[in-house]
């Protein structure tokens, strides 16, 4: 009896838990199955790009596509998208507030479809612009939409 009560407790906490941060309870990532590649690719490009311009989220759609398709990351956006220290902090669980939703939207649709940023090219990794680190194994390709993507070598 009291043990199916502590079960029952346990598992209304993390129907409430993962309703109000829809990301994880207790490192089970119940969120990110709710979300579709679509929203998690959305999400990344929102967040990372600054909402700045349809180049800047290209540009960051393209990097999580050429994660996806590399053999040492996650196989689907979602779980590129949800990897610890990659993206922004809460990015899978925010609310996007802006009309540059809609703009995240749009260049999801295209990205999904196969467009990608020629400058992009197989660079996977990007940071602020404006930062420069003193790393050999760092190429930089393009800089857009307030980010500088690099290669690593």
């Amino acid at each position: 009896m009291l043990l199916s009560k502590v079960i029952t407790r346990a598992a209304a906490l993390a129907v409430v838990a993962t309703s109000l941060c829809g990301c994880s309870f207790l490192g089970l990532n119940f969120g990110m199955a709710q979300l579709s590649e679509k929203e998690c690719l959305m999400r990344a490009m929102y967040f990372e790009s600054n909402r700045s311009s349809s180049e800047g989220m290209l540009a960051v759609g393209t990097v999580v596509m050429n994660r996806v398709y590399d053999a040492r990351y996650p196989k689907s956006v979602c779980g590129v998208v949800g990897q610890k220290n990659q993206f922004a902090q809460g990015v899978l669980t925010r609310k996007m507030t802006d009309s540059g939703a809609i703009l995240a939207a749009q260049m999801a649709d295209q990205v999904l479809a196969g467009a990608r940023h020629p400058g992009v090219r197989n660079a996977q990794h990007f940071h602020t612009a404006g930062l420069r680190f003193p790393y050999n194994n760092m190429h930089y390709v393009l800089e857009a939409g307030g980010n500088e993507f690099y290669e690593k070598y």
